[in-house]
């Protein structure tokens, strides 16, 4: 009771399901929900001022997604992750990503590529709008549509998955500094490299993008503003 700041929610009932979840995706990425802690779905109920069945389910999507776990007799949880589990994630996506970008810049058709354009624009537009969960819907869009240009359906729910579990907490700060544009905007970067043929261009820009978006998880240290 009393986590979350005041919010309209659409109180149709087959749509406020996914409007709470929309709302909660939010208050864990601007960190009002901080991981660790245990919500309860009456509580965070009582702050949308609807019943707690919805709240329930959305928060069992979300649990679905890795983004929390369920609690017996308490509530939901929000996972943890720590830097450990990060380097990892990161490890395993540039294994994955950075050569699969490579096979995708030789084989892919440019219509295909250019078809991605829009979503990579609407990235950078996000970012520079303060739009967190725009940006990271259109992030996810971008990356796990280009991957499907491989053609292997496993790999992309396997990056999808790692996505989920070392999803962006905290972002408010990093916004409000400006810090996620020049990430936006290396997918366009990409996008450029990947449309003229640069394999090798294309392959250092997704190492060097997996590399930035690691630091923006970086827990900052004293002095050491979130993001460096």
């Amino acid at each position: 009771m009393g986590h979350l700041k005041q919010r309209n929610l659409i109180t149709t009932r087959e749509r406020l399901r996914d409007q709470v979840a929309h709302a909660l995706r939010a208050a864990l990425i601007s960190g009002e929900l901080r991981p660790g802690e245990v919500y309860s779905a009456p509580g965070l109920a009582e702050d949308f001022g609807i019943s707690a069945t919805p709240v329930r389910e959305a928060m069992l999507d979300l649990a679905r997604e890795g983004l929390v776990e369920p609690v017996r007799n308490k509530g939901f949880r929000v996972t943890e992750v720590n830097e450990r589990d990060l380097d990892q994630y990161t490890e395993i996506r540039a294994l994955i990503e950075v050569p699969m970008i490579g096979r995708i810049t030789r084989s892919a058709a440019r219509e295909d590529l250019e078809a991605l354009r829009p979503v990579a624009e609407d990235i950078v537009r996000a970012a520079r709008e303060h739009d967190l969960i725009g940006y990271l819907d259109a992030d996810r869009q971008f990356h796990l549509s280009l991957l499907a240009l491989a053609g292997n359906d496993r790999l992309v729910e396997t990056v999808g998955d790692l996505r989920k579990r070392s999803r962006l907490y905290g972002l408010t700060t990093l916004d409000e500094r400006d810090q996620l544009i020049p990430s936006a905007e290396e997918h366009i970067e990409l996008l450029d490299l990947m449309v003229a043929g640069d394999v090798t261009g294309a392959e250092t820009c997704m190492a060097r993008h997996l590399g930035h978006v690691r630091s923006l998880w970086a827990k900052p240290g004293p002095g050491t503003a979130p993001g460096t």
